[in-house]
């Protein structure tokens, strides 16, 4: 119920001024909509594993044509959601939006208490700069999003391993930083030594030239997953080895993603370990299905070789997106009667979101490049 004794704080993810969502301190959240003509409004959470619940929840109208409505205890982390006025998915003009969906989408951001590995520290920052080239793999103009290390224009000569990260369905090449905040994720672990100083090189994981159809399913994930590995290796990574002050060889790059930047991570990254040595995947849909006999050329049937060849294969899940979840463990039990070295990590209490993936880049960047 909506309780004015109780006011809680504006989300960090409201616009400038806004004075809802609000925050409470058992982590309800009361959304707020001035619509005096409308009929119904509802609260809408994105997907269906979320950290918002299992909606839409209806918000009740008072005499001045505001609707309110405050929702159970939520998990904390940024999450996704939209109105619905009268049926009609509108964004909340009070929230910032993200790219999400396939377009822009409310997100309201809700705090973790202790928790501050993410936010913006008295730390050395890096930069996070927006690099247009052309790409003969898709016939276009594409912009990747680059972070470099704080000490990137100080350090002369100095050359930097590389971490190619994959962002999911629906997002874009701003995901890891305006979501992820995997630039502060970074700075804070370089100012620790709990990382290694590191280039983090974001792109669109939608590469198939502009002739080619959409989609969803297995087989599209599988096309664009053929089709960014193609980018990435055709024209991404040569580009950025010539632009920046990179350490270019397998031993010092990696490549991650989370939901669908999983797999195109795991499909590039195993595919290619002559230029990759050390691949992530956060909540991989793969990792249901995965049959490690014929994967990858049967890369997993020779575990010695994998072994000296991968220097790290690490996969996460947060452990309420349960088929993902249970599809983490059933591979984990597969690789290790087979062999194969590899790490697991689940993010306790979350599902297919964005705090599940924070928490996966916070553990598995302290991994890489290390003898």
């Amino acid at each position: 119920m909506n309780n004015e004794s109780d006011q809680g704080v504006p989300a960090s993810s409201n616009v400038r001024g806004a004075e809802y969502p609000r925050i409470h301190d058992d982590l309800r959240v009361t959304f707020r909509l001035e619509a005096p003509t409308a009929q119904r409004v509802q609260v809408q959470p994105g997907g269906d594993e979320n950290g918002l619940g299992a909606g839409p929840f209806d918000m009740a109208r008072d005499a001045a044509g505001v609707w309110r409505v405050t929702t159970p205890p939520v998990v904390p982390g940024l999450h996704y959601y939209w109105l619905l006025v009268d049926g009609v998915a509108v964004n909340d003009p009070a929230s910032e939006t993200y790219f999400g969906y396939g377009k822009q989408t409310s997100c309201v951001e809700v705090p973790e208490e202790g928790v501050d590995f993410y936010a913006i520290q008295d730390v050395p920052h890096g930069e996070v700069r927006a690099r247009w080239y052309f790409a003969q793999a898709t016939g276009a103009w594409r912009r990747a999003y680059v972070y470099t290390p704080p000490d990137y224009d100080t350090a002369g000569s100095r050359r930097y391993p590389v971490l190619y990260l994959q962002h999911g369905m629906g997002e874009d090449e701003r995901g890891w930083t305006a979501q992820g905040r995997a630039n502060f994720i970074l700075d804070n672990l370089i100012a620790a030594g709990r990382a290694a100083p590191m280039i983090l090189v974001m792109d669109s994981g939608y590469a198939m030239p502009r002739e080619a159809g959409a989609g969803f399913g297995p087989s599209f994930i599988q096309q664009i997953s053929e089709a960014f590995s193609k980018l990435a290796l055709q024209d991404l990574i040569p580009m950025i080895d010539a632009t920046y002050r990179t350490l270019a060889h397998r031993e010092q790059r990696a490549i991650a993603g989370l939901s669908m930047g999983a797999r195109q991570a795991l499909h590039t990254g195993l595919s290619h370990t002559d230029t990759f040595a050390w691949i992530g995947a956060f909540s991989g849909p793969v990792l249901e299905s995965l049959d490690l006999q014929t994967a990858y050329s049967g890369l997993f049937r020779d575990a010695e070789a994998f072994n000296r060849q991968v220097r790290l294969l690490w996969l996460s899940a947060g452990s309420v997106e349960t088929r993902i979840d249970q599809g983490l463990q059933r591979l984990h039990e597969a690789l290790d009667q087979m062999g194969i070295a590899h790490e697991i990590y689940r993010s306790a209490g979350t599902a297919h979101e964005w705090q599940t993936w924070r928490r996966s880049l916070h553990a598995f960047a302290p991994r890489l490049f290390r003898a």
